[in-house]
């Protein structure tokens, strides 16, 4: 490790396990402390096993081992007036927040017709409600510390349609829209915003049951599954592929890095 963030404060949403753990134990072992918030609760409609309170433990335990503080909080993206109280008691014991990397989100593939008004609000609720509560709730922090990076997760479905996701794409290029947006507003302050946008990751939500649900749903139209094909000759990419993007835009090493929409797809969006 480089101590790329060594003094530095960020805070990680969905942190509780798969990419959120990563990019928890990244910036920890990076010299930073962590705001590793998580629902730890069902997450509504998914096919996969929503997080417990021991996977944030689980988290919080492996990014001490650097060294570093962790500060868990159990909160819901989807309240903003919760998560802003959240956030502001960590910020006042950790003394200061520099970056944020507003990771939570969910997908429930379905073909067109199958897609409920539930799932379209679920989706939307997480993926996009939730990520500008995230940077509505922590930005006032930057602008208070003098600056910082912001990073939205978003999706190779942020950057080209994938099939049987419309709620899922829909949320993703919202998130895309919003970073770009941000980043314009917020860049006399010295905040920059940049959205992340990986093809399938090796996580829960890349699961089995994942996986199955969206065989099902492409058997509606089995054309449309070669637009879920990587260009480069594999099926998924690791959790530690996209720390590297995420630590790079909240590091020095992107200061003059804003509104722009870095993959890390293997080439699907262009494929």
């Amino acid at each position: 490790m480089s101590g790329l963030m060594r003094g530095k404060v960020v805070l990680v949403t969905g942190a509780a396990r798969g990419q959120g753990r990563e990019h928890v134990l990244r910036m920890a072992g990076e010299g930073a402390d962590v705001i590793a918030v998580d629902l730890c609760a069902t997450l509504p409609g998914v096919a996969y096993a929503s997080s417990e309170p021991t996977d944030l433990d689980t988290t919080v335990a492996l990014a001490e081992e650097s060294g570093q503080q962790v500060v868990p909080l159990v909160a819901d993206v989807r309240d903003l007036a919760g998560l802003r109280d959240a956030v502001d008691g960590a910020v006042e014991k950790l003394g200061r927040l520099d970056a944020v990397v507003a990771n939570a989100g969910i997908c429930i593939p379905s073909a067109w017709d199958q897609v409920t008004e539930e799932i379209f609000r679920d989706t939307m609720d997480v993926n996009v409600t939730g990520t500008w509560n995230t940077v509505m709730a922590t930005a006032p922090h930057l602008v208070t510390a003098g600056g910082g990076s912001i990073v939205l997760m978003s999706s190779s479905a942020g950057l080209k349609v994938q099939p049987f996701m419309i709620p899922y794409t829909t949320s993703k290029f919202a998130v895309r829209g919003m970073a770009k947006a941000f980043a314009a507003e917020l860049a006399r302050f010295g905040i920059r915003v940049n959205s992340v946008h990986p093809t399938g990751v090796d996580t829960a939500m890349g699961s089995r049951a994942m996986l199955t649900q969206v065989a099902k749903a492409s058997m509606a139209d089995p054309r449309l599954r070669g637009m879920l094909v990587n260009m480069q000759p594999v099926e998924g990419i690791s959790v530690e592929d996209v720390a590297n993007a995420v630590l790079f835009l909240v590091s020095d090493a992107s200061r003059h890095v804003t509104a722009h929409a870095m993959a890390v797809d293997a080439g699907v969006s262009e494929f």
